[in-house]
């Protein structure tokens, strides 16, 4: 009976397993499926490279998305070169230095942090970031540098979390080491648990990108949703996700246009996947490394 009953709880989990595997699949199949019957009426390289996007255009529609791709990748690296080293930072102090006191109380306001909605946050760059970014630089506050801030302060939870657990899931024996050969307590922190905790501080960091690409709301909100390329984070944009809650919910079922923005989630989805393949890649190599 015990058996059984171990054989019925490991068959259960395999197949929760293998169920988010075929739901991502699926998610996948629906994205691709509808977005490739835009290349009935649009050809693959208008659709990738051109920097256009008016499909309620008159006569000659067009289906640029270069724009929205460029704007999504710089608001997302604004965030992460934001969020990236200050979410390290914070969870090593939690990990290594702060006191228990201290920690919890940082690492409460941390989940809360987590758990605000994103138009909450979009709200906030509305009233507080955007005029102080006015008043700063002299230039609009619906901007890419603002929902860079916000999408940083959005992936913060994430990178510090999964960044804290890698921490102190290095062994006390790497430390006891380094201390025993004479270094200090930041050596040890930055020559032993930091490059030891690579792959997760990586995943971490990973993580923190996928919540960055993928918000939605507060990117609408703050961005200015402009449609041309950005010259630099100080201009307004619109990334992917922007477009596709602005137009999916108003397009006509079965035109054009309604297969474009499923083209446009398919991209997202396939950015996604090539990133977090790469970031498993160089973790891998860092791991082998370190080992």
């Amino acid at each position: 009976m015990r058996r059984l009953k171990e054989k019925a709880i490991h068959l259960i989990l395999f197949l929760t397993a293998i169920s988010s595997v075929f739901l991502i699949l699926g998610i996948f199949a629906l994205l691709l499926t509808e977005g490739l019957k835009t290349f009935r009426d649009v050809s693959v390289m208008s659709f990738l490279f051109g920097i256009r996007w008016n499909p309620e255009a008159y006569g000659q529609p067009s289906y640029g998305i270069l724009s929205m791709v460029f704007s999504t990748f710089l608001v997302t690296s604004c965030a992460i070169i934001i969020a990236g080293p200050l979410g390290v930072a914070v969870a090593a102090y939690i990990s290594e230095g702060a006191p228990h006191k201290a920690r919890d109380i940082i690492k409460g306001a941390i989940e809360i942090l987590a758990g605000i909605p994103s138009v909450a946050i979009g709200f906030v760059g509305i009233v507080l970031v955007g005029p102080l970014i006015t008043k700063v630089f002299g230039i609009s506050g619906l901007s890419g540098l603002n929902g860079g801030i916000l999408l940083a302060i959005m992936a913060l939870p994430t990178i510090i979390s999964v960044s804290e657990d890698s921490l102190r899931a290095v062994p006390k024996s790497y430390k006891e080491a380094s201390f025993a050969l004479g270094a200090s307590k930041w050596e040890t922190l930055t020559k032993t648990v930091l490059p030891a905790a690579f792959s997760g501080i990586c995943a971490g960091v990973v993580l923190g990108i996928g919540r960055a690409i993928g918000e939605t709301m507060t990117v609408l909100m703050v961005t200015g949703n402009s449609l041309s390329i950005p010259k630099s984070i100080f201009d307004p944009l619109r990334t992917m996700t922007a477009t596709i809650a602005l137009e999916l919910g108003e397009v006509a079922k079965g035109t054009t246009h309604y297969y474009a923005i499923f083209g446009i989630g398919a991209i997202l989805f396939i950015i996604s996947l090539a990133t977090n393949l790469i970031a498993e890649h160089i973790s891998i190599k860092m791991r082998v490394k370190v080992e």
